[in-house]
């Protein structure tokens, strides 16, 4: 079972749009052109049993709508093998019985994104949306670390994860992008021993840049085997989960990559596809 914990789609009227805005801002390729149909053939290609999308919500507006969206999006292609999860903002007031819809709607987790909601990760807006998700069984996945997108910009370092974690306690906490993307040094030294999951979602290989912008070529290189290998001795086999941040990164180079690090067959399914297989329920 491979399961993809980490994609994103948008409708399709406006999803050239979005993905043609985004891929200028992180003068990235995109794999699939951002619909669900995209992603399906996607996962049909690169044997991908099971994905995950993750909506994001840039104001308090779209809350409620993403998240009807999301339950009849998994309604209608979780036979397919799709997951939604919901979305939270950290403005939302009544997040308290939103996130108890989510919950009744049978949506398993809510993905929150520091970087684009403007809000640093351990402020007190997000502390009490994740004691509440604590509450309820619900996972919370964030984007950790920089943005490809916001160069310099950062609202969840690894410094601002332990503070979380040590104000809220255990929960079903994921980070994003092997727990803070670029800033890997400090995740390797900051969260060693804390209770997180973290996915690999565009940080493995290198960047996929678009040729018609200019790159220095050492900005393109993300985790080798050597500096996966650093973190997963610090978060072991059990806490890492299979992503691709679809449409960003094609999953059949991830899936290689992790079938090729120097581990046993059980602790690679793990990753591929035991671990969220898990936490999913």
């Amino acid at each position: 079972m491979i399961i993809d914990m980490h994609t994103h789609v948008f409708p399709d009227k406006i999803a050239a749009a979005v993905i043609d805005k985004l891929s200028h801002l992180s003068r990235a390729r995109a794999f699939t052109d951002g619909t669900i149909h995209g992603l399906l053939e996607s996962m049909k290609n690169s044997g991908v049993d099971k994905s995950v999308i993750l909506p994001v919500a840039t104001n308090t507006q779209q809350v409620e709508k993403i998240n009807d969206s999301a339950a009849a999006l998994t309604e209608k292609f979780s036979a397919q093998g799709i997951i939604s999860f919901a979305c939270i903002h950290p403005d939302y007031e009544n997040f308290r019985a939103e996130l108890s819809r989510v919950q009744n709607l049978g949506l398993k987790g809510v993905k929150i994104h520091p970087i684009y909601q403007g809000v640093d990760i351990d402020d007190k807006k997000f502390l009490r949306i994740f004691d509440r998700a604590a509450e309820l069984d619900l996972i919370v996945i964030t984007h950790a670390g920089l943005d490809i997108g916001f160069p310099g910009v950062e609202h969840c370092s690894p410094k601002m994860i332990r503070h979380v974690v040590e104000e809220i306690g255990a929960f079903k906490f994921i980070l994003a992008h092997m727990g803070g993307w670029k800033n890997w040094d400090e995740v390797a030294e900051v969260l060693a021993g804390l209770n997180v999951f973290i996915d690999t979602a565009f940080s493995t290989g290198k960047i996929p840049a678009r040729s018609d912008f200019q790159w220095n070529a050492a900005d393109l290189n993300l985790l080798d085997a050597a500096g996966f290998m650093t973190l997963y001795k610090v978060f072991g086999a059990d806490k890492i989960l299979f992503g691709t941040d679809s449409p960003w990164s094609p999953p059949a180079e991830t899936i290689a990559f992790i079938k090729n690090l120097p581990v046993g067959d059980a602790e690679k399914n793990k990753i591929l596809g035991g671990n969220a297989e898990n936490l999913l329920g």
